[in-house]
């Protein structure tokens, strides 16, 4: 039978570098697969519709929420983000661990609806760390980052709700933490059983 996919979530306030982490650990790891949401805010430049995200119109977003075609979705900062019920059953069909960057809302619906989904908190090394972050990447207002400040602090509160919790102090040894996580399920018996069954003969 060998390794099935497993499905895991990934929260994190902004500017904690969740999507950094992510992204670095796809290009090491080919057995993961990153989950595409839709989205109604606003393409950031240098994103790509399809690869980034689905960006979608609000009323079309609407449509698709009253069609049940979302596992999750949930309004962030005035945008809706959501989980497409296709991509996820598509992904899971190839064998591939999947990876969910949601919010700590969706990331529970997930868990209630795949109980045997992961759920992984990423923390920044300290609110002043993450304000410092946020202003240098100077993509938003300073009063979208208040804003965003006083959201970590509410997000942070749910971190202990999640399975496994990493501080993103030194972006190697949170990347190996994260990396650890993974890998590990693909080795227990009954993932290898039939493979070693196979190599060894018995």
């Amino acid at each position: 039978m060998g390794h099935t996919g497993k499905i895991y979530v990934i929260s994190a306030p902004s500017g904690t570098g969740k999507s950094t982490l992510v992204n670095a650990l796809c290009s090491v790891d080919q057995k993961v697969q990153l989950s595409i949401s839709h989205t109604t805010r606003a393409i950031r430049p240098g994103e790509i519709d399809g690869v980034n995200y689905f960006f979608v119109a609000t009323d079309k977003f609407e449509e698709m929420i009253k069609k049940k075609e979302f596992i999750e979705h949930a309004k962030v900062y005035d945008n809706y983000y959501g989980t497409n019920i296709n991509t996820i059953h598509k992904f899971l069909a190839s064998g591939k661990d999947i990876i969910l960057e949601i919010d700590w809302q969706g990331a529970l619906q997930i868990k209630n609806i795949f109980p045997e989904s992961v759920l992984i908190f990423i923390l920044p090394p300290s609110l002043d760390a993450l304000a410092e972050r946020l202003y240098k990447r100077n993509t938003d207002s300073r009063a979208v980052i208040q804003k965003r400040l006083s959201m970590a602090v509410e997000e942070i509160g749910h971190a202990p709700e999640f399975d496994y919790m990493i501080i993103n102090d030194s972006f190697e040894e949170a990347l190996l933490d994260l990396r650890s996580i993974m890998r590990a399920p693909r080795n227990t018996t009954q993932n290898m059983l039939e493979i070693v069954k196979q190599k060894f003969h018995f």
